[in-house]
């Protein structure tokens, strides 16, 4: 698994999924399949006939939007710069898109437990799956002679398949996602590291997931926290996995990472702490 991704080096592939429309993605990181800390890191590519029907998950999401507008109706619409987290168990959408939109997200299993099911095991459900039915605007439809429920959301659909038992959703502390605007916060200097500054954008879920945006003037250091994914959102630097770049991706182990500045920097870190260490 490396520890250090530019998005330049990882290409852009266009792939199935169960919801509607064209789908490009660039896969950057992922966890260990079939444990509670998995997780899957990509860039998303959507256009305006990209559908998704208003749903929820068993798992946590974090995503930051960086080209286009994506308009999820009551919940608001997520604009450039903007990031926003969708809790398990709440629903959340329609989604649509105008135009073209270009999406990081993060999707890792939540303080349920529950885990998330990985990439490849929900590409390979999604091809079994149809054997049985089709996939039509993020609903699974079973054909009138397979039992089971007629009409069903994608998701569940597929986790269902791969788990063999009825999807379960705890319950949450959030009715909806929280959409955040970073320039909404204020930077706060960081009396000890001089050239670093923070934006706290704040702590979610009984797993005490915490998201911050860390500013570093040039040629400043800072020690990134453990059991983190940290993404450039500008600027360039170094750590000891290699050359960040921006919109590189950096994930840290347990003992987290030093990185330096060569030009003036934001990076985003997403700080998952291990469910098994609770």
């Amino acid at each position: 698994m490396e520890a250090l991704v530019n998005i330049g080096d990882v290409p852009v592939v266009e792939r199935q999924h169960a919801r509607a429309g064209l789908f490009r993605s660039q896969s950057l990181l992922h966890g260990e399949e079939g444990t509670p800390e998995n997780f899957y890191l990509q860039l998303a590519h959507t256009y305006s006939d990209f559908h998704s029907p208003r749903h929820r998950h068993n798992f946590d999401q974090v995503r930051v939007q960086l080209r286009g507008d994506a308009d999820f109706a009551r919940n608001g619409v997520m604009r450039p710069g903007s990031i926003a987290y969708f809790p398990e168990g709440v629903h959340y959408g329609p989604q649509s898109i105008a135009g073209e939109s270009a999406t990081l997200v993060l999707q890792f299993g939540g303080a349920s437990g529950s885990g998330y099911i990985s990439e490849a095991r929900f590409q390979e459900a999604v091809h079994e799956l149809r054997q049985y039915g089709t996939f039509e605007n993020g609903v699974f439809r079973r054909t009138d002679r397979e039992s089971g429920r007629k009409n069903q959301d994608a998701y569940e659909a597929v986790w269902e398949h791969v788990n063999g038992r009825r999807i379960a959703y705890t319950p949450h502390q959030l009715d909806a996602p929280v959409f955040m605007d970073p320039a909404d916060f204020p930077w706060q200097d960081d009396a000890a590291l001089p050239g670093v500054k923070r934006r706290h954008l704040g702590v979610f879920s009984a797993r005490r997931t915490r998201l911050d945006i860390i500013g570093l003037q040039p040629g400043a250091q800072v020690q990134l926290a453990p059991h983190a994914i940290v993404f450039v959102l500008e600027g360039e630097g170094s750590a000891a996995s290699g050359v960040w770049k921006p919109h590189a991706t950096l994930r840290t182990g347990a003992d987290g990472e030093t990185v330096q500045t060569s030009t003036y920097s934001e990076l985003l870190e997403m700080h998952i702490p291990p469910l098994t260490a609770r």
